[in-house]
């Protein structure tokens, strides 16, 4: 019986269709992916009647006995899932992971080095019309036009002449590996802190897959329900405490020795109130699954399948920034076959393939518009997919996009992926 049914059924009638949505689509937006029933479970769980304003220990409401467990779990499981000093998993998002970063290592104004959203960078990477651009001084750096990855030429030049105190690394839509080590090296010649946002390979840092910032990098945020697989929400986490250098203080409280304190403090109370607990828990289950045997080649299966997808593109003749992927995403100029991404986002969603329209390097479209399109293999990798099927659907993609004004070609794709789809079920039950 589905209590949800008789209470309000009309929001039960939109998430039944969204079930249906996601069991007979392909899902490869590369930020999404699929939770475990066993996450799931704990983020609908009676966890989120808990109010539970501050940390572990230390909370501003009684009856936290049971939530301080599933925070510490949370906690230890992340620290030693990525070999971390210190973790902070109450960020609701990605982005609110950031602005803590951002408000405890800057005070508004200060300059900050960052990957150009069209280039690949992040919203929060000091895009004008978010708050990273609006309250600190953002310099953009870009990928080179020949290769398609980070220019570190370029990025030498910025920090020299604008003498950053933060440079951030990573992005939301960069086929290759971060290159940490570079920009470590970079940081230091100008006295710069280093964070990592590393939102969409963390899974694979997990995994052992991917470079790893710890050793590198300041301080690393992330988000959860990417290549992690958990719920949605963000974390924070740094390879070893720092001392507070600055004398900042946190609110209401006197000097602070540790970043770590600082950051907590940032967290909650500066931009948060009480924490979700309902998914400190579910990142609880998702950070003990990531830590068995099985995720590992879960993280590989995803790689495989995303170098997979870009041989058969390039065979194909279509064009792949950076030529190709290190990771689980791809990163397609459509140029050459004359079609822009907001039509083939709507085309490969008349045959039943989710992506998303996406700016590339030196992009000559509006951000409404665009040239490309962002392919991720996480989702699909969920479900049981291997090299066979990405050969399938990148024939079914490259069909669609060719015959992008042909219904018949479109609906043929369509039953295709449904019966695709039926062969692998997201959820068993």
């Amino acid at each position: 019986m589905s209590f949800l049914a008789l209470s309000d059924p009309e929001i039960h009638a939109a998430l039944t269709r969204e079930l249906e949505r996601e069991e007979t689509t392909l899902e490869l937006i590369a930020s999404e992916n699929f939770t475990s029933q066993s996450v799931m479970e704990m983020a609908g769980g009676v966890m989120t009647n808990k109010y539970a304003e501050g940390y572990p220990g230390k909370r501003y409401y009684g009856g936290c006995d049971y939530v301080d467990e599933a925070e510490n779990l949370a906690r230890e499981r992340l620290k030693l899932l990525f070999g971390a000093g210190y973790a902070n998993v109450q960020p609701h998002s990605g982005s609110q992971a950031n602005m803590a970063v951002f408000m405890t290592f800057l005070e508004p104004g200060d300059t900050v080095l960052g990957l150009d959203l069209a280039h690949g960078g992040h919203l929060t990477h000091g895009s004008s019309v978010n708050f990273s651009g609006q309250l600190y001084q953002f310099i953009s750096y870009h990928v080179s036009k020949d290769s398609g990855r980070v220019d570190f030429g370029e990025v030498q030049d910025l920090a020299q002449k604008h003498r950053p105190k933060l440079i951030v690394c990573g992005g939301s839509a960069y086929p290759r590996f971060i290159e940490f080590a570079q920009f470590r090296e970079i940081a230091d010649s100008v006295n710069a802190y280093l964070l990592a946002d590393i939102a969409h390979p963390s899974g694979l840092v997990a995994a052992g897959l991917h470079p790893s910032p710890m050793s590198y990098c300041d301080v690393v945020t992330s988000t959860t329900h990417k290549t992690l697989r958990g719920p949605r929400g963000g974390i924070i986490m740094m390879g070893k405490d720092m001392e507070n250098s600055w004398g900042k203080t946190a609110p209401k409280s006197g000097r602070i020795k540790m970043i770590s304190e600082l950051i907590d403090s940032m967290v909650m109370p500066g931009i948060q109130g009480g924490p979700l607990m309902h998914i400190i828990g579910a990142k609880a289950v998702a950070f003990g699954e990531a830590l068995q045997p099985e995720f590992t080649l879960y993280a590989q299966t995803i790689i495989d399948n995303a170098k997979t997808m870009a041989e058969e593109f390039l065979a194909l003749g279509y064009d792949l920034i950076s030529g190709g992927t290190d990771t689980h995403l791809l990163l397609l100029d459509l140029t050459s076959i004359n079609i822009d991404g907001k039509t083939a986002e709507q085309v490969l969603g008349k045959a039943g393939i989710t992506v998303n329209k996406n700016m590339i390097p030196f992009d000559q479209r509006s951000p409404f518009i665009t040239s490309g399109i962002r392919l991720g293999t996480p989702a699909v990798t969920t479900r049981g997919m291997g090299k066979d099927e990405m050969r399938m659907i990148v024939s079914w993609i490259d069909t669609a996009l060719k015959k992008n004004d042909d219904e018949t070609a479109l609906k043929r794709v369509k039953k295709d992926v449904h019966t695709l789809c039926s062969s692998f079920p997201v959820y068993d039950h």
